[in-house]
């Protein structure tokens, strides 16, 4: 999800799993990517996952204060990941309500930064519950607006079955890879609308050996990673 990215903020807001990933991008192939502790300070090595800067070795190289996120907000150099609670195939996203809008069933966060964040940034998704209730026909809300309205980029949707992103003509959501023990078929039934799917449809990477050391034993000894998704 990462590669590629450069000296930007990795602003994984959705979730351990995304924090975990954008640490170990940086601890591996993407050393340049900048990453906090979840908190203003910007440390200077990926710090284990429920620690502070203060409280690692790895010290602090800048400080990153909510104003000066919000710059970045406006100025596009960060890669967000944002969760769902709806997201369609062009990547229009619902993070505010379920029903209709003047009475809906649930009332849910708001549309908090996903506008700014989908118009300004590169912005990709992980959704642990990959179901036809999350990928829906259409969204309820458009919280977070897809490649049909002006996004700037929708990169990637990870989830526990699958990796997909929208490398099509039109933008369409597509199956990027299934994970190890997922079948296609199984993807297609969990989801709400037509995906495409290519010919042939790759398993997802696993982890190497030194990026499962890293995690296990440097950026999450405390196995906090478990309470997305058990392994």
């Amino acid at each position: 999800m990462f590669r590629g990215d450069g000296e930007i903020v990795a602003a994984a807001v959705s979730g351990l799993v995304p924090m975990l990933g954008s640490r170990l991008a940086r601890a591996t192939f993407e050393p340049g990517l900048l990453t906090t502790d979840g908190g203003p300070a910007l440390t200077a090595e990926p710090v284990p996952l429920g620690t502070t800067a203060d409280d690692s070795a790895a010290g602090t190289e800048g400080w990153l204060p909510f104003r000066d996120h919000l710059w970045l907000v406006l100025n596009g150099r960060r890669h967000v990941v944002l969760g769902a609670s709806q997201i369609d195939r062009h990547g229009n996203s619902n993070i505010s309500c379920i029903g209709d809008w003047e009475r809906p069933r649930s009332q849910l966060l708001g549309v908090r930064g996903a506008p700014g964040n989908t118009r300004a940034n590169t912005t990709s998704y992980w959704i642990p519950k990959h179901s036809p209730r999350v990928f829906v026909e259409q969204v309820d809300f458009v919280s977070g607006i897809g490649w049909d309205r002006g996004a700037h980029e929708i990169r990637m949707v990870v989830t526990n079955l699958a990796v997909l992103d929208f490398a099509t003509p039109d933008r369409r959501m597509r199956l990027r890879s299934v994970h190890p023990g997922v079948g296609v078929e199984e993807v297609v039934g969990s989801t709400g609308f037509e995906l495409v799917v290519p010919d042939e449809v790759p398993e997802t990477r696993a982890p190497t050996g030194e990026e499962l050391r890293i995690m296990r034993d440097v950026l999450d000894p405390g196995g906090l990673r478990e309470r997305e998704v058990a392994s």
